[in-house]
């Protein structure tokens, strides 16, 4: 059966005596930094009043809540009984184990906090990060391909890759399709809107976030292989996915805040409301 040969990259990218630089690491490094950048560039494209001091709370705020937000998912929908068993391993988070959806909800809590403490619309905040959080998510799938984790079920496609540890059948390379379907179509998308004259009413770019990433994660959780340690075997009801489960939802919510957005007629980003915070 033909197939593609897996690169083997060494996850580490430095070592220096005990101290190791891990991809994964450099990746959310990247990622933030990036998010950061085009974050600054939009307040100045949407001419918010947003200082650069301002900026780096967003910035701080958000990273706190990935990795917060990001664990604490993955322990509660993807740890099974392990963490029960062994508490003092939820704090490991170099060992890897982080989940999308609750980092999601972690910035989104952050955002509400940071938008609240600041005075500025939700929605203004939540836009502004949905542009950048798809080059988190390329980074991020990247990585786990580097790392050979996550990969797809076993396939006989011309790509199929055989990964270490997974046997000696060649699987879909999942992590490139997400990759590609939530770093780069995503980014397309919202950036096409951010860049729109007139700016795009508040959540409409939040919305699209939400919508897309939930599509194109249950499209690729069919092809992605379930996490055996939960469900049967990772199956519920013989065909679902944690990850459909959760992403569902995120659909559902996306569709609804794009409908609300665009009946209720809300501001353009960017652009004062008297006596409401979008």
């Amino acid at each position: 059966m033909a197939a593609l040969t897996y690169p083997a990259i060494d996850p580490v990218a430095v070592r220096i005596g005990p101290f190791a630089l891990r991809w994964y690491g450099i990746a959310y490094l990247l990622g933030f930094v990036a998010a950061g950048l085009i974050v600054r560039w939009l307040v100045r494209r949407w001419e918010l009043n947003l200082s650069d001091d301002d900026l780096l709370t967003i910035v701080l705020a958000a990273v706190i809540g990935v990795l917060i937000g990001g664990r604490l998912g993955y322990v509660v929908f993807y740890g099974g009984d392990y963490f029960w068993r062994n508490p003092a391993r939820i704090l490991a988070i170099w060992d890897g184990g982080m989940s999308l959806h609750g980092g999601l909800a972690g910035i989104l809590v952050a955002g509400a906090i940071v938008a609240a403490s600041m005075r500025v619309p939700f929605l203004t905040i939540t836009d502004l990060g949905a542009v950048g959080a798809p080059v988190g998510l390329f980074l991020g799938r990247l990585a786990n391909f580097v790392n050979g984790e996550l990969w797809g079920r076993t396939t006989t496609v011309p790509w199929g890759i055989v990964f270490p540890g997974a046997g000696p059948l060649p699987r879909h390379p999942s992590q490139l399709y997400e990759a590609l379907l939530e770093g780069v179509g995503i980014f397309v998308v919202v950036l096409w809107l951010a860049m729109r004259r007139p700016n795009p009413p508040r959540g409409v770019i939040l919305g699209t976030l939400l919508t897309l990433y939930g599509v194109f994660r249950i499209f690729v959780e069919f092809v992605r292989q379930p996490d055996v340690q939960i469900g049967t075997h990772g199956f519920f009801a013989g065909w679902l996915t944690m990850g459909m489960i959760l992403s569902a939802p995120l659909v559902l919510a996306g569709v609804a805040l794009l409908w609300w957005s665009l009946k209720r007629g809300l501001p353009e980003v960017g652009r004062p409301e008297s006596g409401a915070a979008g």
